[in-house]
């Protein structure tokens, strides 16, 4: 996966569980709330990859 599809697959995924996690709350569903968290951390790890991505390519075209 490229560096920018990373970090699209990040966004898409913090999206959808913040959207599932405000849901858990409103309906007072503890396994939605915590699928909800769960999703979005692996957004941001799939964020943070893209961005590791972007920082190891710099390096290598400096080089």
């Amino acid at each position: 996966m490229t560096s920018t599809t990373d970090k699209i697959k990040g966004a898409a995924n913090e999206a959808a569980g913040a959207v599932k996690k405000g849901v858990g709350d409103a309906v007072g569903n503890p396994k939605l709330q915590v699928e909800g968290e769960a999703q979005k951390l692996k957004g941001q790890a799939q964020g943070a990859v893209g961005d590791a991505k972007d920082a190891v390519k710099k390096v290598v075209d400096k080089a």
